[in-house]
């Protein structure tokens, strides 16, 4: 299809080579190496749940245990899988007899890897089959009773009690929202351990718990059926358990995971050595249960200048993407981020918008785009703040964006009202109904403001992607590149969970999903 912009796609092919060349150089760094949370979540997988008496979940009580026996670069599968074999227990009671002092896996027997695999195999293979038939579940409940038209409605609760949330939750989708996102407690991103059962004490947000995503899948499920549109469930896979919360995830039939490379490291000081790894198994998970990643470009814009630093959100759209495939995830799951956050004082700033979305549409022609709302230059003046979320909406049916995170009337001031919640779904869905097709009516002047912006950000982004292809993602992340902020290699939080994988390492989940992809 012709370009609209005018873009020459030769230079976007460039610019995926150059992609393809930072994500080889990232996967060469990746697969050596494994991290607690990545052994914690296979521990996970094979059944290990709940907490000890000092309310340690049992997944951390394991890996601690495997580390201060210099076991952990065989890997929580081999160890665990051993451990079957010498005792007849199952991964559950292993975890609980380590947990009680009463067995030191290190001192036990050490079998061969194929006897390990093979003892392994009923439990990963009824992890693999649960995925499976939720991913069946999503699809037969969109068969039978539909989901509302792109761009799907993204609405939040974050009253930091979940059964508050699941309140707020389903009045948002009787008033029209497809798409529900729970956030997180504040902070939760640097606790490197997930919270374990039902809470009602989150600050900003609710804790991100198995038990939480349960209640809330639940409750979408039966609203869904009451609106006969599914309702998809949003949670955040980032932070110091990023590979966790997919796991989690994936088997409590969450639809989209928050599941950006860089968020962690640029935003919550997260170590990239870390952040990188967990991310490829995290969208692995994700990738095989079909759920859909959020990628944060658009947080970029929060920290930097929207006009002058668009083409780093063009850049790493292009890396993210790369990662993604990588991982197994196709472009169908890509919800690649990009946001409407220039100043609203620039002349012509809705144009260089229009731009920007416009141009992530026709390079990214499968992905359910998130397009976010303006933020940064809300204020409290409610009225000139809804007419910013309107041309958002605008810029976003025009474009035929995926996911809309609707703006809301007092996001300035607090958190909103349900009642502003519904203001936001009433306002889009009017301008959604009215302007369905104007993107395929309207073309845009040849060498025009809208064109020679595109092709501006384009070549932009593409001299930035040679830099860090020449660099390498990991140098490129320490001089500045991403929202104008420097993290060294060495630094941040959890450094100390990296480790190289030893001889017999094994991880039969990620083999497994790759393979066996739908």
């Amino acid at each position: 299809m012709k370009s609209k912009l005018g873009l020459d796609f030769k230079k976007v092919e460039y610019a995926r080579k150059l992609s393809k060349k930072i994500a080889d150089g990232v996967k060469e760094f990746v697969e050596p190496r494994s991290t607690t949370s990545i052994e914690r979540t296979i521990c996970r997988f094979l059944g290990i749940d709940g907490v000890n008496a000092e309310g340690v979940p049992l997944p951390n009580v394991v890996v601690d245990h495997l580390k201060e026996n210099g076991l952990l670069e065989m890997g929580a599968a081999y160890c665990i899988g051993n451990a079957i074999i010498e005792t007849g227990l199952s991964p559950q009671q292993i975890a609980e007899e380590i947990a009680g002092k009463k067995l030191n896996i290190g001192k036990l027997k050490m079998n061969s890897l194929d006897k390990v695999l093979d003892t392994l195999e009923p439990y990963v293979n009824q992890t693999i089959n649960k995925i499976k038939d939720n991913k069946e579940t999503r699809e037969r409940m969109i068969r039978e009773i539909g989901e509302g038209k792109q761009p799907y409605l993204y609405v939040i609760v974050a009253t930091g009690n979940i059964y508050e949330d699941v309140v707020q939750a389903q009045a948002a989708a009787r008033q029209g929202a497809d798409i529900i996102a729970v956030i997180r407690s504040t902070a939760q991103s640097l606790l490197d351990y997930v919270p374990y059962g039902p809470t009602t004490e989150g600050f900003g947000g609710t804790y991100a718990t198995q038990e939480n995503f349960r209640i809330m899948r639940k409750a979408l499920d039966e609203v869904s059926y009451e609106v006969k549109r599914y309702i998809r469930q949003v949670n955040y896979a980032s932070g110091l358990c990023m590979p966790e919360i997919a796991a989690m995830g994936a088997l409590e039939r969450l639809d989209m995971m928050l599941n950006d490379a860089l968020y962690g490291i640029l935003f919550r000081d997260i170590n990239m050595q870390r952040t990188i790894i967990d991310q490829h198994f995290s969208r692995v998970i994700n990738g095989f249960a079909g759920i859909i990643i959020n990628t944060g470009e658009d947080n970029y814009l929060t920290t930097a200048d929207a006009y002058e630093e668009a083409h780093t959100v063009l850049a790493s759209q292009f890396i993210n993407e790369q990662l993604a495939l990588m991982a197994g995830i196709p472009e169908e799951q890509m919800g690649l981020g990009h946001a409407f956050e220039m100043n609203p004082d620039i002349e012509n700033g809705f144009l260089y918008e229009l731009a920007q979305a416009q141009m992530a549409r026709e390079i990214f022609p499968k992905a359910p785009l998130k397009y976010m709302p303006p933020t940064k230059y809300m204020t409290g003046n409610i009225f000139k703040g809804i007419v910013q979320d309107a041309m958002f909406n605008v810029v976003s049916i025009w474009t035929k964006q995926g996911i809309q995170l609707l703006g809301m009337l007092t996001e300035a001031i607090h958190t909103p009202f349900m009642s502003d919640r519904y203001l936001a779904i009433e306002t889009a869905k009017y301008i959604f109904n009215n302007m369905r097709n104007i993107g395929d009516e309207i073309y845009f002047k040849e060498d025009g403001i809208i064109q020679k912006r595109a092709k501006q950000v384009l070549d932009e982004a593409i001299e930035l992607l040679k830099k860090i292809a020449e660099d390498g993602l990991f140098k490129a992340l320490s001089k500045g590149v991403f929202a104008n902020v420097k993290r060294p290699i060495d630094g941040g939080k959890g450094l100390d969970g990296v480790f190289l994988k030893g001889k017999n390492y094994i991880n039969p989940f990620i083999e497994k999903m790759l393979e066996g992809r739908c």
